[in-house]
Formats: structure tokens, C-alpha cells, sequence
């Protein structure tokens, strides 16, 4: 009777074990995965969430809450008039600054107060610089000023002074340069319109009101210019009449200019 129950339950473990074994291998491990603890699937991507978010904050801190991205140097570029100290002390940012937080639009406004100073770009150079490009004002002509020139430029900006006359550069006769001088203005505009005839025998512009500008050439005659309207006319006229024996040409009136 033993034997026989031996056989019974050999039979029952074969026919358990045969039955195991007819299940795929692939179909009993998807089993096993189905019953497993899913604690760390779903902790996963959290773990790996906040790490990102450590190692972002991190890193934000040290750009813009520390020194080790600071600023250690401020290039100056293209600055002759000011020179690359008034520049810097201009730009006013203290060493050590992160880098990312320093405002370079506040920078550039600053350094533009200058004088000699027409344009400004500043840009950050990773890890340590600040890097400040400055384009300065093109000298167009001078006013006799106590112990020297005042130079302007285009604009009738006054942005520097000089103990002589730069080479190239056109005396002007001004009673109070700038530019919201009319006088000042309308000078600029008649000699942005010469001639290269004109300018080559320019000796100054004398302009003590908007509507009575002369030029006087450096071979002693004089241009009547009157206003600064139709100067490109008027430049045309007095450059043709330059052929002539006259000592005074009037273009104040382009289409009747006279000679004397």
C-alpha cells in the first residue's frame, strides 16, 4: 500500500512539474515580474527627478550666487580718448560679481556717459571676463576754446579737447557749440554737403546764426552760404564758380548766385 501512495504522489508531482514546464519560459517570467514589489519602478523616475533638480540648483547657485564664476577681468577695446581705466571705472563692476548676474545693458549705459564715447557693447566671456567694446566719436571739427580746440563730432557732440587744430579737421566759428545749437546743426549740415573741391580748400565755417553761414577757403575767398536748406545744391553752384576770378560767391539763393 505504500508503494502505491509513492506512486500516486510521483504521478502528481510529475503531472504539477509537466505542467510548469508547458508554460513558456518567457510567459513565466512575465508572471514573476507581474508579482514583484512595483515600489522601486515607480520610485525611479522620482529619484531621478530630484537628482536633475539638486544637480540644477547646484549649478544655478554657482553661476549666479558665488564667485567661482565671478568677474576677475574687464577688456576694454577700441577706447583711445578714455582711456581702458576711465572705461572700467565707468562700467563700475566689482570684482568677484558672478558673471551672470551682472546687468551689461547698465554697464554700456554707464561707460556711454563718456564723452569720447558713441557707442558700447558689452558681452560676458565665461568663466571670469567682461568684455567692453567701445566705438568712439569721429572728430568733424573744432572751436577755439581758452588754451586750445574743443572738438566735436558729427552730432555737434563736444567730447574732447585738444591744445591744436587736428590735421583734417575744419575750424568752425560757433558761439555756443552743441547739439542743440541751431547754429551748431546747420554748420554740420553744410559741411557734410561739400564738395571734395570745396573741403579740400576749406579753412573754416563761420556760422554765427542758422541763416548766415560763410565758408572761408584757404586761398582768402569767401562762400556766402546763407541757411543749411539745399546745401547739396549749393555746393554744386559755388563748386562750378570756383573757376572764376571772383573773391566772393554767393550761393545764398542757388538758383541767381552771384560773384564779386
Amino acid at each position: 500500500m505504500a508503494v502505491q501512495r509513492g506512486s500516486v504522489q510521483d504521478r502528481r508531482w510529475k503531472l504539477v512539474r509537466a505542467r510548469r514546464e508547458a508554460v513558456p519560459t518567457s510567459v513565466r517570467r512575465m508572471h514573476q515580474r507581474r508579482f514583484r514589489r512595483p515600489t522601486l519602478r515607480w520610485l525611479r523616475p522620482v529619484l531621478w527627478g530630484a537628482l536633475a533638480a539638486v544637480v540644477v540648483g547646484l549649478g544655478a547657485w554657482l553661476v549666479y550666487g558665488t564667485s567661482v564664476l565671478g568677474v576677475q577681468a574687464v577688456e576694454v577695446s577700441g577706447s583711445t580718448l578714455a582711456s581702458p581705466d576711465q572705461v572700467r571705472a565707468a562700467a563700475a563692476v566689482i570684482d568677484g560679481t558672478p558673471l551672470a548676474q551682472v546687468d551689461t545693458d547698465q554697464v554700456a549705459a554707464r561707460v556711454g556717459t563718456l564723452p569720447p564715447v558713441a557707442a558700447v557693447e558689452v558681452s560676458r566671456s565665461w568663466p571670469h571676463t567682461l568684455v567692453i567694446e567701445v566705438v568712439e566719436r569721429t572728430p568733424v571739427g573744432v572751436v577755439e576754446v581758452e588754451g586750445g580746440f574743443a572738438v566735436l563730432d558729427g552730432a555737434g557732440v563736444v567730447f574732447n579737447r585738444v591744445p591744436a587744430q587736428p590735421p583734417g579737421v575744419v575750424l568752425l566759428r560757433l558761439a555756443a557749440p552743441g547739439p542743440d545749437d541751431p547754429a551748431t546743426t546747420a554748420a554740420l549740415r553744410v559741411l557734410a554737403s561739400l564738395t571734395p573741391a570745396l573741403r579740400d580748400g576749406l579753412a573754416e565755417v563761420d556760422a554765427p546764426s542758422p541763416t548766415r553761414i560763410r565758408l572761408q577757403l584757404a586761398d582768402g575767398r569767401v562762400v556766402v552760404w546763407g541757411d543749411a536748406d539745399r546745401s547739396a545744391t549749393k555746393a554744386t553752384v559755388a563748386t562750378a564758380l570756383l573757376a572764376t576770378d571772383a573773391t566772393t560767391i554767393d550761393v545764398s539763393v542757388p538758383d541767381v548766385a552771384t560773384t564779386s
